[in-house]
């Protein structure tokens, strides 16, 4: 009995010890409206605490944020922490009517998680409507006190935040295409860390600039909050190494550039070893997929700028030296396919990992896009005559709620909010990447299906790209989970040819997978985090028309296997 009473004692003890470095860090989001100069105009936007992009995280792992989000905004607004695995706190995680229903005007709600057995880059943005065009931020997970980075130490760390601007209120262009049917208007400009560059009118002086010293190995903590193109991103005169991806290190590896897509974080080294005299661009622009659509063909900028007496952090150029004319980097085609095949071909894991089997729930999911009939006397903006813009899953359009979450009703047995019957296959199989796929099957079936999860079981899901419409690159993220990338490929996913390419020896860990154009990529991961966890395309405009899905992961046994509780702030419908 005593040796038991020791033995506890001991456990206590060491998981105190272990904790005993972890730290809680609480901030105040205050979401409200903001005059802001972008391409010569001032615009009223929504912010956090007056800031665009709004405030960097700064943790170490095992640390606890508590955020007390409050709205003084017009809009309902929720907070997602992209890639945080909220174990056990579902309630955290944020996407509107899916884990919680929105804040409101005038409200609040305390946000509260730890960060556990992930270090790296993630970030945070409103997952309501399309905030997400300025509320956004980096979130900073760095190692536990004394725990060195796995590669050499840099010098100075920058957070680099790609996004997208329009010159216009980015609620009114969504409602406007909602209101239509039709395709929502691109936006006017991509940005890093809110500036689109002196490439523009009236943005020169403002173009964010980062400053080096000669000798210096920066890391460069890149993250794409653009909401609707993935971007190729690239430094003149610097090569990248790249370290990390969605938190989780890679086998470094050496690249001209990187491809990056919405809702992805790239953290990479460059060694400052160009002659100080000189300026050096970095540069983002569009990687786009679908034929005969209008996008986004701008370039924007920030400027590298060597030996300047600067801080180690981002400024402007108007606070730096004399104006040199930046070396400018080759960047691919926009269209550049084999581009981004190979830079996602780099990214392995930096050791063997340990797989997940056997399979438990084999999933094949197609994604893309199509077309719903308008309603009898309505004029539509669809690509055909009468029709509006959809997409789906397995033919599934998703439809989120309006009188509840998922969470909380499927956490209090609430009837009517959802079904459990998504289908694990499409309903009728079909030459998915052909040409000419036959007009019956363009137009899914709204509804709100979630699929059913055993706690610890391992589930994988083949991602399979269709034609439908159009061919596009579909970066899709599972929210409360991680998983393994085992393979990717062009054309249609052939179980038993496909099988033999998969990497079972270090495949790289993400939260979200760009899907190739015409092709498919297969992913698996562990069950282990009870709730309900929406899985969706992060091009905005895509889960605006439905090209979305929820998990339901049953609780296992006991209390640290089950979801916790609601918080008694969690806002109500």
């Amino acid at each position: 009995m005593a040796s038991s009473g020791i033995r506890l004692f001991l456990l206590s003890f060491l998981g105190f010890a272990l904790l005993a470095g972890a730290e809680v860090h609480e901030h105040e989001f205050i979401v409200q409206e903001t005059p802001v100069k972008r391409l010569c105009k001032e615009h009223n936007i929504i912010t956090v605490n007056g800031q665009f992009p709004g405030p960097t995280l700064e943790v170490r792992e095992g640390d606890t944020l508590v955020i007390n989000v409050v709205n003084h905004a017009q809009y309902n607004v929720t907070i997602h922490w992209h890639g945080i695995r909220q174990f056990r706190t579902g309630w955290a995680d944020g996407p509107e009517f899916v884990t919680q229903c929105p804040i409101k005007p005038g409200g609040s709600y305390k946000y509260k998680f730890t960060i556990e057995g992930q270090e790296g880059t993630l970030w945070w943005h409103a997952h309501s409507s399309w905030l997400r065009a300025t509320v956004y931020g980096a979130l900073v997970i760095r190692p536990r006190e004394g725990k060195p980075y796995p590669f050499q130490k840099p010098s100075r760390e920058f957070p680099v935040l790609l996004g997208e601007w329009w010159d216009a209120n980015p609620i009114d262009v969504i409602r406007e295409a909602q209101r239509t049917g039709a395709a929502p208007n691109v936006s006017d400009a991509f940005t890093v860390n809110g500036q689109p560059g002196d490439l523009f009118n009236c943005s020169r002086q403002d173009t964010t600039a980062i400053s080096v010293k000669p000798g210096d190995t920066a890391l460069l903590r890149f993250v794409n909050a653009a909401l609707n193109h993935e971007l190729f991103v690239a430094i003149a005169g610097h090569r990248m190494t790249v370290v990390g991806v969605d938190a989780s290190y890679t086998d470094p590896f050496a690249t001209d550039v990187l491809m990056i897509a919405p809702g992805q974080t790239t953290d990479v080294l460059v060694t400052m070893d160009q002659p100080p005299a000189a300026r050096y661009y970095v540069a983002a622009r569009g990687y786009v997929t679908t034929q005969g659509v209008p996008f986004d063909n701008t370039t924007a900028t920030a400027v590298i700028e060597y030996d300047c007496g600067c801080s180690a952090t981002a400024t402007t150029t108007k606070e730096l030296g004399p104006s040199i004319p930046p070396a400018f980097p080759a960047l691919p085609a926009f269209n550049d396919t084999g581009a981004a095949t190979a830079f996602a071909k780099g990214i392995k894991s930096p050791k063997k990992v340990e797989i997940p089997s056997p399979v438990d729930e084999n999933l094949f999911l197609t994604v893309g896009l199509g077309l719903f009939n308008c309603e009898p006397g309505q004029l539509c903006g669809g690509p055909n005559n009468n029709t509006r813009f959809t997409a789906s899953m397995n033919n599934v359009s998703f439809v989120f709620p309006k009188t509840d979450s998922l969470l909380h009703a499927h956490y209090y047995d609430v009837p009517g909010v959802f079904t459990t019957d998504f289908p694990a296959y499409p309903p009728v199989q079909f030459d998915y990447t052909a040409q000419n796929v036959s007009r019956g099957l363009w137009q899914p079936v709204p509804a709100t299906k979630l699929y059913k999860l055993r706690f610890g079981s391992v589930v994988q899901i083949v991602l399979q790209d269709t034609s439908i419409v159009s061919p596009e690159n579909h970066p899709i993220h599972i929210h409360g989970y991680d998983f393994l990338i085992l393979a990717e490929g062009f054309g249609n996913y052939d179980p038993e040819k496909d099988a033999q390419k998969f990497n079972l020896e270090n495949p790289p860990q993400r939260n979200t997978v760009a899907v190739p154009v015409n092709g498919w990529a297969v992913i698996r991961f562990r069950a282990d985090n009870p709730g309900v966890w929406l899985m969706h395309c992060h091009l905005d405009v895509h889960i605006t028309w439905g090209l979305a899905m929820a998990f339901l992961v049953e609780d296992g046994y006991g209390e640290l296997e089950s979801l916790e509780a609601p918080p008694v702030d969690l806002p109500m419908c």
